[in-house]
């Protein structure tokens, strides 16, 4: 080979290579552009619409990097370099993140499913998973409640979705159940006119749907009633304690006991002998 044809030969080397080159270089920048616009667009939304702020930088870098990691690829495979064992590297570790983050994951598609049926809302009152407190937030991994006596309560949303859900503030109104006990010498019917006034006359009970008093059984040591009334949402606690308290007052004032529990105590002869001969 003389000069010549050397240097035809590396004239033809390095225009392919050099075509290469400017073509990745291209691509690169061209890459990056279109990773920085998509990444910021995402952003611009996500930030518009209030979405957690956290979250918002975390997909804005995700579709950045992803991008850039596929050019990247592209460009590789332009030089020939083989770009197979980058795709299962890049799934084998997509494969022990999916392992490691399996708990947080299922958190993530329940607090979705959350978001999409909204088996509640921020302000119910719902008892889930072991605890009952009102609803401060509703978030993608973890939902935030407020216990009654003002404790913060952080609940991983699969814990939630898996779980039955006892909302108690979904309806407007509610039933209120107070059952209480007469004493078995009461006259059935007599009581039962005691507790319809006191249903019809408690304060905060709506007329529909009506009143019930309701004969629940006989029990060890009373004659077993349960009144039930209805009320606005809200008004839940305090026509309880009402509807507890004018009943009492009601039998006080018609002079119908409220037994307790009793227990008779019977001896048998020999007993009752030991007994006298103390």
């Amino acid at each position: 080979m003389n000069i010549e044809q050397l240097l035809e030969q590396l004239q033809l080397i390095a225009t392919q290579w050099g075509i290469k080159v400017v073509g990745v270089l291209v691509a690169a920048i061209v890459g990056l552009m279109v990773a920085n616009s998509l990444s910021g667009r995402l952003r611009k939304t996500l930030e518009a619409r209030k979405f957690d702020l956290t979250l918002t930088r975390f997909f804005a870098n995700l579709v950045r990097y992803a991008i850039l990691a596929g050019v990247a690829l592209g460009c590789m495979g332009v030089f020939g370099i083989e770009t197979t064992s980058f795709a299962g590297l890049i799934a084998a570790g997509g494969l022990a993140i999916g392992l490691a983050f399996q708990g947080t994951l299922s958190n993530f598609a329940a607090g979705v499913m959350l978001l999409i049926f909204r088996p509640f809302k921020v302000g119910d009152y719902v008892k889930v998973a072991g605890i009952d407190g009102v609803v401060e937030q509703i978030e993608l991994f973890t939902c935030e409640f407020k216990s009654l006596d003002h404790r913060r309560v952080i609940v991983p949303n699969s814990a939630i979705f898996g779980a039955t859900i006892n909302n108690v503030t979904h309806y407007p109104i509610r039933r209120v159940d107070v059952s209480v006990g007469c004493a078995y010498d009461a006259d059935i019917d007599a009581c039962r006119a005691v507790f319809d006034k006191v249903v019809a006359n408690v304060p905060g009970v709506i007329s529909e749907p009506a009143p019930q008093v309701f004969l629940a059984g006989l029990g060890a040591s009373s004659v077993d009633w349960q009144l039930r009334v209805w009320c606005n949402t809200p008004d839940y606690w305090d026509v309880y304690q009402a509807t507890i308290r004018d009943a009492k007052k009601a039998l006080a004032a018609a002079d119908i006991g409220i037994p307790f529990p009793q227990m008779d105590v019977h001896f048998d002869a020999e007993s009752r002998a030991a007994l006298a001969g103390r």
